[in-house]
């Protein structure tokens, strides 16, 4: 038998969830399918909540970065400490995951459990977990089958200490000293996570800095808080060699050999493409086998569209899930959501956080913009010596002719938080001033942003005649 919708949803990751929930909220009949035992995809299962619930673990038991200010030494056995990083994730995935099924039943979508996979005449052929197939009709199909870590050749991924962004989340023992491969956000995630559990950590990567789409002086300021952290951070290194020999593993980075008890290996990420039935159907995919869309998120089978992690960067959560509402409204012609927003924040969850949007130095300056900048310490904030989380800074990117804001970095703690202050502004075309005329509560880290705004106004002061 097959039943009829008016959309099918492969994949329950937030493009998935929103899509469904998107479509159905204005009347369409909506089924999602999905393979997994708990819903939420990566976000929710392997990636988001569970990472960032073990930084905040980690966080809470050590006193990490706050023990000195009281005088008082935090101690957990290491037993005691890997259970409580494990059920405290565990819980909160179940929690999101729960939530996710909630949004479901409240829109009135059916749940199809099972590996979908794309058949002619609008057909979702749907492979369950004891083999029997349910195939559904749609009129419209939306993909987000989201992601999974790029293993690349050469790399013992068999071995039980050599771990990938997914499998570091089963852990069987807090290790002694770890190397992680990658400066990307999850590598600085899980160094700066393991860095505060007291394990040795030793950052690799072939680039000069540290995440380097950030803006540089942000990229330096991250690693200068990891190496005071104890952290050891290694950039401009050749490409790491692992290997298991007869006293464990060793990793060969340039002329040197280290050590550790665990290899985590972070090497960017590939779509879930395989298996549903894209080549068959037609859905062109590029050459690192990501689907190919539109504006509209549509792909190159008209009644096929995409969103997410399957689709390539950005990769954010908060991106793919307003993708996929953007592909339900244009799916159906629904005159609400047009368009995703094109000043998206970026958030990484390390140890200290870093936020961005819009434009750093070197992009204003290769757009050609005579601009200069306004940076404020967290050294010198009220709030953040109070707490004790004195690293970082806050910057502001502006235009000099009219000082409208151009863009805002920040390393520090709730930097995530603290970067949709700047958004907000850079979408009202406003200027540096609103910071210096709006007024902050005192102490809070927010009003870093006010002396930030009076830096770059010393900036644009001319110089004193010579």
């Amino acid at each position: 038998m097959t039943a009829d919708y008016d959309l099918i949803v492969i994949g329950s990751g937030p493009a998935g969830e929103k899509a469904a929930a998107q479509a159905a909220y204005f009347g369409k009949k909506v089924a999602l399918v999905e393979r997994d035992d708990r819903l939420g995809g990566a976000p929710v299962n392997r990636g988001g909540i569970p990472a960032k619930t073990l930084r905040e673990t980690a966080l809470y038991m050590t006193g990490f970065g706050r023990s000195d200010l009281y005088g008082v030494e935090v101690s957990f056995g290491s037993d005691i400490t890997l259970d409580r990083l494990r059920s405290r994730a565990a819980a909160e995935s179940e929690r999101a995951g729960a939530t996710v099924r909630q949004n479901l039943d409240r829109h009135g979508i059916a749940l199809v459990r099972g590996s979908g996979r794309l058949e002619p005449g609008h057909t979702v052929a749907v492979t369950g977990a004891d083999g029997t197939v349910t195939r559904l009709r749609g009129a419209v199909v939306l993909i987000a089958t989201g992601s999974h870590p790029f293993h690349p050749p050469g790399i013992g991924f068999d071995d039980p200490d050599i771990d990938d962004s997914d499998s570091i989340l089963t852990l069987d023992r807090i290790p002694g000293s770890i190397v992680v491969v990658g400066g990307g956000p999850v590598g600085c995630e899980y160094a700066s996570i393991y860095g505060a559990l007291g394990v040795q950590v030793a950052l690799v990567d072939m680039a000069d800095r540290l995440l380097p789409f950030l803006d540089a002086e942000i990229s330096r300021s991250l690693a200068e808080c990891f190496a005071d952290s104890g952290i050891r951070v290694m950039l401009g290194s050749p490409p790491a060699a692992i290997e298991r020999g007869p006293s464990g593993l060793k990793v060969t980075v340039g002329g040197e050999v280290l050590s550790p008890d665990k290899v985590l290996f972070v090497a960017g990420r590939k779509g879930n493409t395989d298996g549903i039935g894209l080549a068959e159907a037609g859905v062109q995919l590029d050459d690192r086998g990501r689907i190919q869309v539109d504006a509209e998120y549509r792909t190159t089978v008209p009644w096929v569209f995409a969103a997410g992690d399957v689709i390539g960067p950005p990769a954010l959560a908060s991106v793919s899930a307003e993708q996929g509402r953007v592909a339900a409204c244009h799916a159906f012609d629904i005159p609400f959501k047009e368009s995703v927003d094109q000043l998206p924040p970026f958030g990484i969850y390390s140890i200290p956080e870093v936020g961005g949007v819009g434009m750093s130095e070197d992009q204003a300056a290769a757009a050609g913009i005579d601009y200069t900048v306004g940076t404020y310490h967290f050294a010198d904030n009220s709030r953040s010596r109070i707490a004790g989380t004195t690293y970082g800074l806050i910057k502001l990117v502006l235009r000099r002719a009219d000082r409208r804001l151009l863009g805002v970095h920040i390393v520090g703690e709730e930097a995530a938080e603290l970067i949709h202050i700047g958004q907000a502004v850079i979408h009202a075309n406003e200027t540096i001033d609103r910071f210096i005329d709006t007024t902050f509560n005192i102490p809070t880290r927010s009003e870093a942003y006010k002396y930030a705004a009076y830096d770059a106004l010393q900036r644009l002061a001319p110089s004193p005649p010579g």
